[in-house]
């Protein structure tokens, strides 16, 4: 069995009911329940999640809101599942701080991948041990220790959601390569279908906000149109 804290946020119970059920042959022991925003926000206070699944549309908040609570304190991933399914709705919640986001109806199979998928990843961070510490990244204003999971920018400890952490570590063991919105995806969410490329235009977005002193006018992670991304190395930079 494993040991994950996975926290199910829904209005509707029998969805939970049915989720809790596919966790539980995936193999997962520990799974919270919450039909409010109020009983997830108490469920985060009491207990440490890998992996949260949050619907939009809750009875004493939306679902976007409780996102925003919710990054106060928690790094877990968030997977929002729910019926809003535009392209606002979709960039609105990666936005605020969504990790990935499956719209409803959904295949049940898909869901369980995801969430795999994403605690998959996490495990690269949770499992390093002192004595085999991953390599520090450090540039002009920001650090960034794999082993500790901190993104330090001008000396301050910056929070930095899983998803954009293992973005910025992926840049950082590459720097000056090049590489398209495709090839990110698959390296850091997994396989990409149409649509998934908004996530990692999000998620570099948000990246930027932290570590560029001019987001607009980016000089660190920036972009070759029509190409892809790439992070600038300092001394490249110096050269410009």
């Amino acid at each position: 069995m494993r040991e994950e804290r996975i926290l199910l946020i829904d209005d509707e119970e029998g969805l939970l009911d049915m989720l809790e059920s596919l966790l539980r042959k995936e193999g997962f022991a520990f799974i919270t329940k919450a039909l409010t925003a109020a009983e997830a926000l108490q469920a985060v206070c009491r207990a440490q999640y890998k992996l949260i699944v949050l619907d939009v549309m809750l009875p004493d908040m939306d679902g976007f809101a409780l996102c925003t609570e919710l990054r106060k304190i928690t790094h877990a991933p968030i997977l929002f599942l729910t019926a809003r399914s535009s392209d606002l709705d979709k960039l609105q919640g990666l936005i605020l701080g969504g990790d990935d986001y499956l719209t409803k109806p959904f295949n049940p199979m898909e869901l369980a991948a995801r969430i795999h998928a994403q605690l998959r990843r996490i495990s690269v961070y949770s499992s390093a041990e002192p004595n085999h510490a991953e390599e520090v990244y450090e540039h002009d204003i920001f650090t960034v220790n794999p082993t500790t999971g901190e993104l330090i920018v001008d000396g301050i400890d910056v929070p930095c959601p899983a998803k954009e952490f293992e973005l910025l570590q992926y840049f950082c063991k590459h720097p000056n390569r090049v590489f398209t919105v495709q090839q990110l995806y698959e390296q850091v969410w997994g396989s990409m279908v149409q649509g998934d490329e908004k996530t990692v235009v999000i998620h570099i977005s948000r990246l930027r906000k932290k570590i560029e002193k001019d987001p607009s006018d980016p000089q660190i992670l920036v972009t070759l149109r029509g190409i892809g991304y790439k992070l600038v190395a300092p001394v490249d930079r110096k050269k410009l």
